[in-house]
């Protein structure tokens, strides 16, 4: 797997990691995490006194160290320091999140420059000049900076100051990554000297660390520095985005802080005070330099060596070792989470049966409050400044809401059968299905495709088609099907919503195949019934057929594919008809020819024949000129990748797509307990069957 070092990072040809590592510290007991990416990586922690082929480890330069130190000194065997990877995690440590990525370094520690560290020895010593590895390195670059990553992930919205400041960053006082970068507290204030003195007309901007902002621990700068600076100097110590603050900067100060790894990244070249990694290789303003660093490297280079050689990366999910990407997937989609659940939720228009799979999705941060009447719902969430969550079929028109429903990889089986969803859809703007109304998926078919974008959505298509997975994932028999030009016909249900707003005049499955059989009368005509209409839920069942078996009628359909399995159907016919089922976005993944005669999401954009009304908007801008039209590839990421938000049932995290799609093949999902479907029978028997989960 590209990117993980099972057998210990940063090792530069040396000879393989210990298996058994001893330790001396409660922490490595206490954090699970840790010991189970070390298992991962082919390491057993161990108490007691290591024999000659074993280790000692230790986290990084803490105040116990010295205990294994002393130790592996007197046992002679070798010293493994451990330290977090350059991206972590949501919340610093201290707040309780575990890392995603380790440093695994037998020759020191990356921000110590006493000895070099293995990042040094790569940096100083690998040709670092495989294409394929600067190209993950670029776009992971640029991938951190679009998902605004960073090592911790608190930062919200909040407005970086005007432009034209000089950046001058702080750290936690006392920090081992400041001593043992061959600086002290004096270094900050002598940088904020340098700062004012190197750009007397320019404003200073004094960035506090994450585990200042959130009181965990005192830094070098508090208010009485900007009074003194007169105006000239102020303290942001707000959760802005690194990113944005780098953005708005002129020039970046630091003593070692890993915020001068991302300044270089964002084309900056700062100011170093101490010899932290990233100084040393021509891409800094060094005023302490480190004789023995002489080799110049770009910053893909430095990348490539920080966040992609030399740290082990771990899913979460999935419970093993993986690569950057995979690393980025995973905290991409926990802090879109966060990003959008911090301030909390009211929901209304949720049946209590559905209430679990809500709350685990969107109630990590803050738990959702449930409110049925939707006007008091509405009163709630603008009195407690949280947002609006209403099921898409139930949001009434005049609400100001974000609107839910099913994501387009949902399950192993009917939500009306009990089966909640791996994925949901939120929209700030409509519903997907709503041609009427723009949505938040138009926008993002529309947009370009970020870095990476192209690579990620061709795999993941690859595995969903591999992996023959749809909407619901039912298995079913194959019927016997004539030879000759097969069109598959896709049923729906006859009351959806979106066959209401996104149809005209065929808004029945006898219309669709009436329009199907007289543009195509020698095909061979499949129908495939919808499996909720199949299992008698929903309304859409074909009307028996005259007496006299009129010609209108007969011989429309010549197969009729009753709980057959649709991926199969797809596979065995050359085009597909449909009004506005899922079906034709499936089909299209598949290659297959796909023509609507409605409009749904996946409609309008020149990859579908449309013979529905289709919304002018997808095909013009509003002054009338022809809009580009997106690749299959942009409809893909947005649908699969960009607009749903995906849970893990297994390890109850926000997940990635990938991992949904792991679920689904390996068919590793929790069903649903016999309280929920006692539950949901109960409230079945009271509620119209149009109100189930679709």
């Amino acid at each position: 797997m590209p990117g993980a070092n099972p057998t210990g990072a940063g090792q530069t040809g040396a000879d393989p990691l210990p298996q058994r590592l001893f330790h001396y510290t409660l922490g490595f007991l206490r954090q699970t995490r840790l010991r189970r990416i070390l298992q991962l990586a082919g390491h057993d922690l161990c108490l007691g006194l290591p024999g000659p082929d074993d280790g000692v480890v230790v986290w990084g330069r803490s105040p116990y160290a010295a205990r294994g130190e002393a130790v592996a000194q007197r046992r002679k065997v070798p010293l493994i320091r451990i330290e977090d990877a350059f991206l972590r995690s949501l919340r610093p440590g201290r707040l309780g999140d575990a890392p995603i990525g380790l440093m695994l370094d037998r020759h020191g520690v990356h921000f110590d420059s006493s000895t070099p560290s293995d990042l040094e020895l790569i940096l100083a010593r690998d040709p670092l000049d495989d294409a394929s590895l600067l190209v993950r390195a670029r776009d992971g670059i640029a991938r951190l900076q679009t998902l605004d990553l960073s090592k911790y992930n608190l930062h919200d919205g909040s407005a970086a100051p005007k432009p034209g400041y000089v950046l001058v960053i702080d750290q936690t006082f006392g920090d081992a990554s400041i001593s043992h970068a061959a600086a002290s507290a004096a270094s900050f204030a002598e940088m904020l000297v340098l700062a004012q003195t190197e750009h007397p007309s320019a404003r200073i901007v004094i960035k506090t660390h994450p585990e200042t902002q959130s009181g965990l621990r005192q830094g070098h700068f508090d208010q009485s520095h900007a009074q003194q600076g007169q105006g000239r100097i102020s303290l942001c110590t707000t959760p802005v985005s690194p990113w944005r603050l780098l953005q708005g900067a002129i020039a970046v100060y630091t003593v070692s802080s890993h915020m001068g790894f991302e300044a270089i990244m964002a084309g900056h070249r700062p100011v170093v005070l101490g010899q932290p990694c990233y100084m040393g290789w021509g891409l800094t303003d060094d005023r302490n330099p480190l004789p023995r660093r002489k080799r110049r490297l770009t910053r893909t280079q430095l990348f490539a060596a920080a966040m992609i050689l030399a740290p082990i990366w771990y899913d979460p999910c999935r419970d093993r070792l993986c690569n950057l990407e995979q690393a980025v997937d995973q905290l991409e989609a926990e802090t879109r989470a966060l990003r959008q659940d911090r301030n909390g939720h009211v929901a209304t228009g949720m049946r209590l049966w559905k209430r679990t799979r809500l709350q685990q999705v969107f109630g990590q941060q803050k738990p959702v409050l449930f409110v049925s009447d939707p006007i008091r719902a509405a009163e709630t969430a603008a009195r407690t400044h949280r947002s609006l969550l209403v099921w898409a079929t139930k949001t009434p028109a005049t609400f100001q809401s974000i609107q839910i429903e099913d994501g387009f990889l949902r399950s192993r089986g009917l939500g009306a059968n009990l089966i909640p969803p791996l994925s949901l859809v939120t929209d700030d703007l409509g519903i997907y299905y709503d041609p009427t109304h723009e949505s938040r998926l138009e926008h993002l078919i529309r947009a370009p495709l970020p870095p990476g974008g192209q690579s990620r959505t061709e795999a993941l298509t690859k595995t969903v088609i591999t992996g023959r997975l749809s909407k619901y994932n039912l298995s079913g028999t194959m019927p016997n099907l004539p030879p000759g030009h097969r069109i598959l016909v896709a049923g729906q249900v006859e009351d959806d919503a979106s066959l209401r707003l996104g149809t005209s005049h065929t808004g029945t499955n006898l219309a669709l195949l009436q329009a199907a059989r007289a543009a195509n009368p020698d095909a061979i005509l499949i129908y495939k019934p919808h499996p909720d209409v199949e299992s008698g839920l929903r309304p859409g069942a074909l009307p028996a057929p005259p007496a006299n078996n009129h010609p209108a009628h007969a011989a429309l359909a010549d197969v009729v594919a009753t709980r057959a399995d649709p991926i199969a159907l797809i596979e065995a016919c050359d085009e597909i008809w449909t009004m506005t089922s899922l079906l034709g976005f499936e089909a299209l993944l598949r290659g297959k020819k796909v023509t609507c005669l409605g409009a749904p999401f996946y409609a309008g954009w020149g990859l579908t024949t449309d013979l529905g009304p289709v919304p002018s908007r997808r095909l013009r801008a509003a002054d009338g000129h022809p809009l580009p039209r997106p690749t299959l590839t942009q409809l893909t990421y947005a649908t699969l990748i960009a607009y749903p938000r995906y849970y893990d049932p297994v390890s109850h995290l926000p997940c990635p797509p990938e991992v949904a799609v792991h679920r689904l093949v390996t068919d590793t999902i929790q069903r649903p307990s016999l309280a929920l479907r006692m539950l949901a029978r109960a409230q079945g028997a009271l509620a119209s069957r149009a109100s189930l989960w679709r």
